[in-house]
């Protein structure tokens, strides 16, 4: 790097502002599910990669004039600034949704509203690391999360996880590994429910056992619980923050069970920490949108969301049933867990093959995925893909599969007979997929 930062060492055709930049813009990067939604989103592609709610049964007929009518009322308010903390009445009412995971002591000042779970993670992370800190993350990691980290110049420390979620032995040996490197662990990051990518659960023996390591070696827990309530068993597992509420930050949103166009999640944190979440969140956007806070409240007060949400449960344990049953037909010598909710199944593919190489053939074939490269920062995850049964309907999921088939088939049959794929290893944000289909 050059000693003087006021000479850019580099300057390239198209932004003569290269050099310029501080390090931790040189850290960010392009998702790789964003660099998949142009081509995924044409009709005649069956996009199994983004992890979109089906947003077709909401009462949207029923809800416009309600929302006209709060215009009407209270759009003076809804148009203006509000708390950096969120709306009053919105934090009222999220208690009621934590209930139904045993989160039954919080209070609405305990609450901070946030512009969707991707912003509570920016400000947990601006709050509680420097650069060169270490999180430990399940792996695979959540992407979003992935790219939060990254920006903040923070090491990401893989930590194991099955069909039960992360294993405890696994998060107590990181953090002894850490400690002997004297790197800072500031926090573990989890998934607990319906993980994204990998669709584990954390087991209820093992939740106890993770909060008890980190009481231990005093590590803050960082929960992420965006599908807890969309478990296709009925069932709601109790929340990491029911159990321990010092050292667990509890983070949800709206974006999966109601609207994500809203952008409206929350936090939970203990209060010293609650305090810097809500100084941060007014440094970052002053304050969260009061329109999209009193939508929510408006749907909220006047519908039957725990019946919505019901209906979401058994909408998206249809289609996962559908994609398991076309995996077990057209992709039987894959393996994979099926999840017990959530949105996504996480594939294992056979050996000697790249999913993320594969990838341009499967957008030529109309069927998209997301590689599994995308949810690891260490170039691991060639051996799995990502794919998201929540927004296509059953029998798009079963032409999705049936096309996928065919790729990997063939790749497959490559792989045989010459003993590898022999195919490169492009970055997807640099390939240039084809043009939409003639037909």
């Amino acid at each position: 790097m050059s000693e003087n930062r006021d000479i850019p060492s580099k300057v390239i055709k198209n932004d003569p502002w290269f050099g310029s930049y501080a390090d931790r813009a040189e850290a960010m990067r392009a998702s790789e599910i964003r660099a998949l939604f142009a081509v995924a989103s044409r009709p005649e592609v069956v996009s199994l990669a983004g992890g979109m709610p089906y947003l077709d049964r909401m009462p949207f007929d029923e809800l416009a004039p309600l929302l006209a009518k709060m215009l009407k009322d209270k759009g003076d308010v809804a148009w203006q600034y509000g708390s950096a903390q969120g709306d009053p009445h919105l934090r009222e009412d999220v208690l009621q949704i934590m209930e139904l995971e045993k989160i039954t002591d919080a209070q609405p000042d305990d609450v901070v509203i946030v512009n969707g779970s991707q912003s509570g993670l920016d400000l947990i992370t601006r709050i509680m690391c420097n650069p060169g800190d270490s999180i430990l993350a399940e792996a695979p990691n959540y992407v979003g999360a992935l790219g939060v980290f990254q920006s903040f110049q923070v090491h990401v420390v893989n930590v194991l996880l099955d069909e039960n979620g992360l294993i405890p032995e696994a998060f107590e040996q990181a953090i002894i590994e850490q400690r002997a490197l004297r790197h800072p662990v500031k926090f573990l990051y989890t998934v607990p429910n319906f993980h994204n990518p990998a669709g584990a659960t954390m087991s209820l023996e093992r939740r106890p056992q993770v909060l008890e390591i980190a009481r231990r070696y005093h590590v803050l827990i960082v929960e992420d619980n965006p599908y807890g309530l969309l478990s296709f068993e009925g069932k709601t597992y109790p929340a990491l923050r029911s159990m321990d509420p010092e050292n667990v930050v509890y983070l949800s949103s709206f974006s999966k069970i109601i609207a994500p166009g809203m952008r409206v999640a929350w936090m939970v944190a203990p209060p010293g920490i609650r305090h810097k979440l809500v100084l941060a969140n007014e440094s970052a956007i002053l304050c969260p949108s009061n329109m999209s806070q009193m939508t929510i409240t408006t749907y909220l007060d006047n519908f039957d969301w725990k019946a919505q949400i019901n209906d979401y449960r058994g909408m998206y344990k249809e289609r996962c049933d559908t994609m398991d049953a076309a995996l077990k037909k057209y992709l039987p010598y894959c393996s994979w867990h099926k999840p017990k909710g959530g949105f996504y199944i996480w594939l294992k593919i056979p050996e000697g093959l790249d999913s993320r190489a594969m990838l341009p053939r499967a957008i030529t074939a109309k069927v998209a995925y997301v590689a599994g490269t995308a949810f690891y920062d260490n170039g691991e995850g060639t051996d799995h893909m990502r794919l998201s049964f929540c927004y296509p309907t059953p029998s798009r999921i079963t032409e999705g599969i049936r096309r996928l088939s065919t790729v990997i088939d063939a790749d497959r049959e490559t792989a045989e007979l010459f003993g590898t794929t022999g195919k490169p290893d492009p970055d997807p944000r640099d390939v240039e997929y084809p043009g939409p289909s003639s037909h």
